[in-house]
């Protein structure tokens, strides 16, 4: 990859939560490089981290009870997390931009539509017409009849059209980063569809980078590029989306994809992974998949192990040779 492709580093970034019962480790030590145009896919299953990584990258963890122990996190060059209130304000939503999952409580449901859309483009935008950037959003996102949506409130929308508004507000600004957190959640499949297209020809068009956040690995074949598996704050796998799919090397990932159904054998066995994601209070030692994964050895129970290289693939644990 050359350096000028190179938009979005983060570099051993640990962010952790300080509570009663002792201290959670959110996220602990996470690297990737986002490049320019590119679409990165952060998977794993609810509570590994993904979420506060996402939220990291333009400094909305809340601090307290959050707080950013270590790490960089750059955004062409300049460090997001050493930046002064001012700098994060024309940041957010300017160059980094977020649709969240549940469009609903995002959305505020006492303003119009058009009303909240508007508000970003005032805010960071000055000189264009407000009217004809809303109305021109809600066409991009493909919302029927946009003059007359613009006017509605929010609850007047079906959950896929108050994603696509979403989707809208997001772009408001062109921003260079556009970070999806679960952007299909509570949408029926088709729906679906629908909004993963739809946000891959945005992609294509604008040109930004795009990482998207899910758990469902059945979502990112022909969106993301390079697949990110996490797993307890950690980043266990990297590599090309199809070669990561087609082979892959983390007993986790594997768990993964066994767990997604294939029309292809219905009426057969849907293979989950066995127990949970471990207590964050609790994390075991050693490698932090031991107690769940059925290649399990000694040193898996004693040693945590390190990232290895090999080409554009990144695996962390001790058997993936052998397996």
């Amino acid at each position: 990859m050359a350096l000028s492709e190179e938009l979005l580093r983060v570099e051993d970034l640990r962010v952790y939560f300080s509570t009663e019962r002792g201290l959670v480790r959110a996220v602990d030590g996470v690297g990737f490089v986002l490049p320019k145009g590119a679409t990165y896919a952060l998977v794993g299953e609810s509570g590994c981290g993904k979420s506060v990584t996402a939220l990291a990258l333009a400094r909305l963890v809340d601090e307290p009870p959050g707080y950013y122990a270590g790490g960089r996190v750059l955004l062409r060059g300049r460090n997001v997390l050493e930046m002064e209130e001012g700098e994060l304000r024309r940041l957010r939503g300017n160059e980094i931009s977020y649709v969240f999952q549940e469009p609903a409580v995002s959305l505020n449901p006492v303003f119009r539509i058009g009303y909240q859309l508007a508000e970003a483009i005032r805010l960071h935008r000055r000189g264009v017409n407000v009217r004809e950037e809303v109305l021109a959003l809600l066409k991009m996102v493909g919302l029927p009849d946009a003059e007359s949506k613009m006017k509605e409130y929010p609850h007047r929308l079906s959950g896929g059209m108050q994603q696509r508004v979403m989707i809208a507000m997001a772009l408001a600004c062109r921003p260079a980063v556009l970070v999806a957190d679960e952007p299909t959640t509570a949408l029926d499949v088709t729906i679906q569809a629908q909004i993963l297209e739809l946000l891959a020809r945005l992609q294509r068009e604008l040109g930004m980078a795009v990482l998207l956040i899910t758990h469902n690995l059945g979502l990112v074949a022909d969106l993301a590029e390079r697949l990110l598996v996490m797993y307890a704050g950690r980043i266990v796998e990297a590599g090309p989306t199809l070669d990561l799919l087609r082979g892959p090397r983390h007993p986790y990932t594997r768990g993964l994809l066994a767990a997604v159904p294939r029309l292809r054998s219905v009426g057969g066995e849907v293979r989950g992974i066995r127990g949970s994601v471990p207590n964050p209070l609790r994390l075991p030692e050693g490698c932090k998949f031991h107690p769940r994964c059925p290649f399990a050895s000694d040193i898996c129970r004693r040693v945590e192990p390190e990232d290895e290289w090999d080409g554009e693939r990144v695996v962390r644990c001790h058997r993936w040779r052998e397996i």
